[in-house]
């Protein structure tokens, strides 16, 4: 995991709807960068679902939500498309923001870890968690923002 207080890596890549999105989009804002592991698998679907519920409540504290999964753009068009995401599910599929997270140890990883960073509004680590409860983190997250 990155350590709180340091510079979160800058990256660049498309999103489920083709749109290319930075971390440098959203300086100014706090961003919940969620990684999960795969599309349409029963704990990332509890866990998007979660984001989506609380959508609202954290668009009023300023926190966008960024999901991030090695999943092609098509698997994560119809994932978001499925359940309704209001938010963009980033295709990593060169594993770069991956790799730069440590959501992955290599090239060779065929998921990502389930993890999250908060990133403040300068583009520093506000928190790093390694473990996290699909059921509950979003609600728990936002409560703490």
């Amino acid at each position: 995991m990155l350590a709180v207080g340091t510079q979160a890596p800058d990256f660049s890549v498309y999103d489920h709807n083709g749109n290319k999105i930075g971390l440098k989009d959203f300086r100014g804002r706090k961003i919940a960068l969620w990684f999960y592991p795969k599309a349409d698998t029963p704990g990332c679907t509890m866990e998007g679902q979660g984001f989506r519920d609380a959508f609202d409540r954290f668009d009023e504290k300023d926190v966008v939500i960024l999901g991030v999964s090695l999943d092609t753009p098509a698997e994560n068009r119809a994932f978001a498309e499925k359940f309704s995401f209001p938010f963009p599910l980033l295709c990593d599929v060169q594993r770069e923001i991956s790799s730069a997270y440590h959501a992955v140890k290599g090239r060779e990883d065929k998921y990502a870890a389930r993890i999250t960073y908060v990133i403040d509004e300068e583009g520093k680590v506000l928190e790093a968690m390694e473990k996290v409860d699909v059921k509950t983190h979003a609600r728990d997250l936002c409560a703490r923002l």
